[in-house]
């Protein structure tokens, strides 16, 4: 059964939340604030925030710009999942993956099925792995952001967390970059 090590010392993550609305102002992103209570919460560090525009490359860009930043471990995003034409956060994220995390989206969805249905169909959540760095993209609703954190991005980035957990892994997300041929 999964539990928490603690004997095991926690090491906290660096957190960057981007929330992708063309709405949404710091003034009413309940989502976002959310996400960044959460993980305050937990011990981690929210290092940077940010609310960018329903717009494929704007994202990609904000998303190449953590990856860049030797100061942030993990994206967690809100919003811009859903099947609409403006929703376009799955296709900005997909577009810098390097690896993609099919389970993240799979396990979303399977745990939000209990809590509204079918309607879970509606959610392209995504996760991966770019430049060393893990992304996550959660639906819009501060519900969805609850859920995908304490559910599923709780866990895994608990160092503590066992049998495995995402943290622990880390070090080793950049081992192809270091081959040598």
């Amino acid at each position: 059964m999964a539990d928490i090590d603690e004997s095991r010392p926690f090491i906290p993550v660096n957190i960057a939340v981007l929330t992708v609305s063309d709405s949404r102002t710091k003034d009413d992103d309940k989502s976002g604030d959310t996400l960044d209570r959460l993980i305050r919460e937990d011990g981690h560090q929210v290092v940077f925030r940010q609310i960018v525009s329903d717009d494929q490359e704007v994202i990609i860009k904000q998303l190449r710009s953590w990856i860049e930043s030797p100061d942030v471990d993990v994206v967690v995003s809100t919003g811009g999942t859903g099947v609409t034409g403006r929703d376009v956060t799955p296709e900005a994220f997909e577009a810098v993956f390097e690896k993609k995390i099919d389970g993240f989206g799979e396990l979303f969805r399977m745990l939000s099925y209990d809590l509204i249905g079918t309607s879970t169909m509606q959610s392209r959540t995504v996760g991966g792995v770019a430049g060393g760095t893990y992304l996550f993209a959660l639906p819009g609703s501060p519900g969805a952001c609850k859920d995908g954190w304490t559910k599923i991005l709780r866990h895994q980035l608990d160092n503590r967390f066992r049998p495995c957990n995402l943290t622990e892994l880390m070090p080793r997300l950049n081992e192809h970059k270091e081959r040598v041929i």
